[in-house]
């Protein structure tokens, strides 16, 4: 109650922090005047000017204000985009240490420029982070057009450069990359034998693009570099049909071998099915007649099982991976993109193999690893933006410590977002969505159908080949071609059809994208100047002509054929209509059979059904049903946030054995002289040699002399310690493990001469 009145009285702090931004952000307007009359010389020199007074001991808060106002002015010029106030706001937040959530069309991208020109002043380099490599080439080169504007350098580093090229362009004030590639470069930089083998500098300020994207969906999968391991490969194959001999309990303590947990995606065997895969497996002279799966001998081997069980249950073809080039290719459950080069561990990713039938690759054994979360906390400033972080900000804060400020729009919101329908089948529903597709497809109404897997996005195109419905289908298969089918999804009475958020970091223009166009025009070299200008104006009134008829079909129509796990991501889907102000609308379309209603919420849904005496075909649509289901996927982020925090505090024990060691290794590499370290590791590991025999401020007739003089020959040391004691009366523990180390330091010594 108290909170509540706090609030409606003071505002919350999002709606405070808006403000005093805003005081900012007239400040920086009022100095527009006066920046708007340089030349570009003089606008150049400003950072210069900057420099130098960095230099001087200014700080970058103390310049923040002048320089936002000539970065606004940059990208005017350059770019012919000018930083609206709403932008400067998400600017300032990001030099601040935070997560800006700006809805898609709200220029994420250019915001990025003004805390990024900020800190790059300081001349410690800034890492601006992308989700993949077209993204970020896009954005070097497109906001690139700033930064050397204003004469600063710009890199991007991607996957298949080699070791110079990367070098350079970690030497550039600015660098574009993605999450896996700074990560890795990182890891490969802990590995090299000498230091102008190194890439990148300290980590200093981070800005991430998509932030949800990589610091919570990729959160649980490390970064992982690998070399081959002893494995037996064949013994995949020759488990791969024990699965099919098997039969799966339809509920816990039920009959048959085995129980799926979908919920944890685990495999449980019964006391049965560990009778009956022993049986099989002596058939295949696999398991020694009598032997138990249990046995210590035998872990491996249960280990394999398990894998092939899972394969065969829990992953599935065109949902959870694809079979291209004859290989296994993960599939993100996220984005719905291909992940090559990434493999599942614990032999999952071989048992798939061998169940597709495809080469066996032989498992990896780890040579250096990190975690994201680790990994981005070691940066001194971290920020990140999305237009869907406000769901997870409790997660940002305990993890990150990154405070999440939802920006407002600079148009807005007028997209209409309807109520769920629900349905019995997955035929019904998807009779609904082609229906719904056809009706707005002929007023020329454009529509963007997210699924959540490739099997779904390839059965709905068969549904709409069926009805004769012109469409794109977008997933992971067509990759390479996902932003230019995203860009024109805009156009009339377009129909796309995209796994989950592919395409994301596009934005979708009523109308389509011309500018990819209008770019080919203006680089073509055989037509005059005055002819690309009339070129371009013919495309621009064209484009005018689609936008209006697009807004008057009511914009684009999102529609949802099944709720993501994640509340975040079905925002995500629905946040692609409704940019800028423009109108659209989005609704979506369930079933009883899909995964998420099925575990967490199909018991409750059925006996609403039921009583509401719904006929085939009829769909349940009700405020009462959305707030279940969103229920439902609160479990589900709850669930995955509790693995994600165990996976971080087991990492953490790991990170810190890692930050020691590649410290130590540093120290090794930088160091012109390794006397100093050696003679501490040296002394180190005798005095620990020393204790195991002579207690600390222990009695001499507890000394165990004999096995220590023993002990200390691994070192060289040939010690006569009893006759020592003997001599040296008033001797204690200390005083004697001393004495062993300085023995140890003049054998060095000598080796060295």
């Amino acid at each position: 109650m108290l909170a509540t009145i706090i609030k409606t009285v003071f505002g919350s702090r999002n709606d405070r922090l808006i403000k005093a931004y805003s005081r900012i952000v007239s400040q920086i307007s009022a100095l527009e005047p006066t920046i708007v009359t340089l030349s570009d010389e003089e606008l150049k020199e400003k950072t210069s000017f900057f420099k130098s007074e960095i230099d001087k001991g200014r700080t970058l808060e103390s310049i923040k204000i002048e320089a936002f106002a000539v970065c606004r002015e940059a990208a005017n010029r350059t770019l012919q985009m000018r930083h609206f106030d709403v932008q400067l706001i998400g600017g300032m937040a990001l030099f601040d240490g935070k997560i800006s959530e700006m809805r898609t069309g709200e220029g994420k991208t250019l915001v990025a420029t003004l805390p990024a020109y900020l800190s790059a002043l300081s001349g410690r380099g800034v890492h601006i982070v992308t989700v993949n490599d077209y993204l970020a080439k896009r954005d070097a080169e497109w906001m690139g057009k700033i930064f050397k504007f204003l004469g600063l350098s710009v890199g991007v580093t991607v996957s298949g450069m080699n070791q110079q090229e990367k070098k350079e362009a970690y030497k550039c004030d600015i660098t574009y990359g993605t999450n896996n590639e700074f990560g890795f470069d990182y890891l490969r930089d802990n590995m090299v034998t000498d230091c102008d083998q190194k890439v990148q500098r300290d980590l200093f300020f981070a800005i991430v693009d998509e932030v949800d994207s990589i610091l919570i969906d990729e959160a649980r999968t490390p970064l992982i570099i690998s070399g081959q391991s002893d494995d037996q490969v064949d013994l995949y194959n020759k488990l791969n049909d024990i699965p099919m001999n098997l039969k799966k309990q339809e509920v816990e303590e039920g009959e048959g071998d085995y129980f799926i947990d979908e919920k944890g995606r685990q495999i449980n065997l019964s006391d049965s099915g560990f009778e009956r895969a022993e049986n099989l497996l002596e058939e295949k002279g696999l398991l020694d007649s009598g032997q138990s799966l249990y046995d210590p001998s035998n872990i491996a081997l249960l280990h394999h099982l398990v894998a092939a069980l899972k394969a065969h249950n829990l992953f599935e073809k065109d949902q959870h991976y694809v079979i291209q080039n004859n290989s296994v290719v993960i599939v993100d459950e996220f984005t719905g993109r291909l992940m090559p080069g990434r493999r599942w561990s614990e032999g999952i990713h071989q048992a798939i193999e061998a169940k597709e039938s495809v080469q066996i690759e032989s498992e990896n054994q780890t040579l250096a690893s990190i975690t994201f979360q680790n990994y981005f906390r070691m940066y001194e400033n971290l920020s990140g933006m999305t237009g869907t972080a406000d769901t997870e900000a409790f997660e940002f804060k305990q993890i990150y410590d990154l405070e999440t400020l939802i920006v407002p729009t600079h148009k807005p919101m007028v997209r209409k977002d309807h109520q769920d329908q629900i349905y019995r089948s997955v035929e019904e529903k998807f009779e609904a969505v082609v229906f719904d597709i056809k009706e707005r497809h002929s007023k020329g109404q454009p529509v963007l159908v997210g699924t959540t897997s490739i099997e779904n996005s390839e059965q709905l195109s068969s549904h709409l080949m069926d009805s004769k419905v012109k469409h794109q289908v977008l997933n992971a298969k067509q990759h390479e071609m996902e932003a230019d089918i995203v860009a024109q999804a805009g156009r009339p009475g377009m129909v796309t059809i995209a796994t989950n958020m592919a395409g994301r970091g596009t934005d979708i223009v009523l109308g389509g994208n011309i500018t990819s166009l209008m770019k080919a025009i203006e680089e073509e070299k055989t037509i005059k100047p005055s002819e690309q200008k009339v070129k371009i104006d013919k495309l621009k009134s064209d484009w005018m002509l689609e936008n209006k008829k697009v807004i008057e079909a009511g914009g684009l129509h999102i529609i949802g054929t099944e709720r993501h796990e994640s509340r975040r991501i079905d925002n995500q889907l629905r946040g692609r209509a409704g940019r800028q102000g423009d109108p659209g609308s989005s609704r979506f379309y369930l079933a009883m059979d899909d995964s998420l209603l099925r575990i967490f919420a199909g018991e409750k849904m059925k006996t609403i059904m039921d009583k509401l005496g719904v006929p085939k075909g009829e769909p349940i649509e009700a405020g009462m049903v959305s707030r279940s289901i969103e229920s439902a996927q609160r479990k589900v982020e709850n669930r995955n946030f509790d693995i994600r925090k165990q996976l971080l505090e087991f990492d953490n024990v790991s990170n810190e054995q890692r930050k020691i060691l590649y410290q130590q290794r540093k120290e090794v590499l930088e160091s012109e002289s390794l006397e100093e370290l050696v003679s501490s590791l040296r002394k180190g590991s005798i005095s620990s040699c020393v204790r195991q025999f002579i207690p600390q401020d222990s009695m001499e007739e507890q000394w165990n002399l004999k096995d220590l003089s023993e002990s200390l020959r691994q070192y060289g040391l040939d010690l006569n310690l009893k006759e020592i004691v003997e001599e040296k009366v008033e001797l204690n523990d200390e005083e004697l493990s001393d004495l062993i180390c300085g023995e140890a330091d003049v054998l060095y010594k000598k080796k060295l001469q």
